[in-house]
């Protein structure tokens, strides 16, 4: 019974702490920030809570539970800082270097994902190779005199330690850590190759919401502090990880991921296109028929007529190529109806249909067996 509680408890605590961070927090930072981290927590407690109750036997979701937990508690420590509350200082350093842990820890759920377990033994390896990185790496970062988070009110890190050995820690660790994620990756890559039936599911599921939230932290770094919209979107991407491990292991709409996978990449591929299309068309239109647009909207109206004309034709050739290079099998039993339904319209022979839909239905469904029943007629 405390099994099943106890997730719940720490959700709880996670909700608690961060209560009391937001008055802390308010008004002494950025508000984004704010959000962003306190959304964090909450995603990594929830996501972590119905895992646990769920699946208690998978250690991934008691690692969210925890990660959840700490998280909030740091972002309260933090906050104290803000108020010159004693030990608020400490916090902040804290939570300068505690962001190595967390890597290490993605890294060790990328290792145990879906099952809870390690591929093989061999992969323990990786784990060490991850806790080492981080176990040299965080004396590196904790204690360099570029790391102004412990400034106690001087400006400077009092705890740093003026010592080449501490530069070289934090770049060597870092490098085991990036290492052990790289490898806990791969490994992910090597279980969905071997994975069949629903964990190959989990894993195409998590790799896709992966490769989603990647492209949109990467798109954001660069223009981080430009927006206050750009800083959230940066925040959701991090957000969703948590949130694609649970859905995965819960299993929630598992069986829809290739169709959701199959409409994302026509529709991006379909946006990208319309939007070059767009963009170049307005170039050509603009030299071409500049002296006589010059004060006028008529390129940016031409272009943009053109790029709606291009909407369904430019999606029909896209999905078909997608289906033709991604989805293979539907392809080519798409085609094989259509041809059967091409062919039947002037057939009449009842010997001919029954073997044209035998043969249809075994290249198409590949059952174990094929058999056509045929009513009589009421007399």
């Amino acid at each position: 019974m405390m099994r099943q509680r106890l997730p719940w408890i720490l959700l709880g605590a996670t909700v608690a702490l961060l209560c009391a961070m937001v008055p802390l927090s308010v008004g002494r930072e950025e508000t984004s920030d704010t959000v962003i981290y306190g959304l964090l927590a909450l995603s990594l407690g929830t996501a972590g809570a119905f895992v646990a109750t769920r699946r208690p036997a998978n250690p991934i979701g008691w690692v969210l539970c925890v990660m959840g937990v700490c998280r909030s508690a740091l972002e309260t420590w933090e906050a104290f800082a803000y108020h010159s509350l004693p030990t608020g200082a400490v916090g902040e350093w804290v939570v300068s270097w505690t962001w190595i842990v967390d890597v290490t820890v993605y890294g060790v759920i990328f290792l145990l994902f879906p099952t809870g377990r390690l591929l093989t033994a061999r992969w323990r390896r990786v784990v060490w190779l991850l806790i080492a990185g981080c176990l040299i790496a965080i004396p590196g970062d904790a204690l360099s005199a570029e790391n102004t988070a412990a400034d106690f009110a001087d400006g400077s890190n009092r705890l740093a330690v003026d010592s080449p050995i501490v530069d070289l820690a934090f770049g060597v660790g870092m490098s085991l850590v990036l290492l052990g994620l790289v490898a806990a990756i791969a490994s992910m890559l090597v279980r969905y190759r071997q994975a069949i039936g629903v964990e190959r599911l989990q894993l195409k599921q998590f790799l896709f919401a992966g490769g989603v939230i990647v492209v949109a932290i990467l798109t954001t770094v660069p223009f981080y502090y430009d927006s206050e919209l750009v800083r959230a979107l940066g925040g959701l991407g991090l957000m969703a990880l948590p949130a694609a491990v649970a859905l995965a292991i819960l299993r929630h709409r598992l069986y829809d991921i290739d169709v959701v996978i199959r409409r994302t990449v026509v529709y991006g591929v379909l946006t990208a296109t319309l939007a070059g299309s767009y963009l170049l068309s307005v170039l050509l239109l603009q030299l071409a028929l500049g002296p006589l647009t010059e004060d006028n909207d008529l390129a940016i109206a031409g272009s943009t007529l053109a790029a709606a004309a291009l909407v369904r034709p430019a999606r029909a050739r896209i999905q078909s190529l997608v289906d033709r290079r991604f989805y293979r099998r539907r392809y080519d039993a798409v085609h094989t109806v259509e041809s059967f339904g091409s062919r039947m319209r002037d057939e009449v022979e009842l010997d001919a249909i029954n073997t044209a839909l035998g043969s249809v239905v075994r290249e198409t469904m590949q059952p174990a067996h094929v058999s056509v029943w045929l009513r009589e007629a009421a007399r």
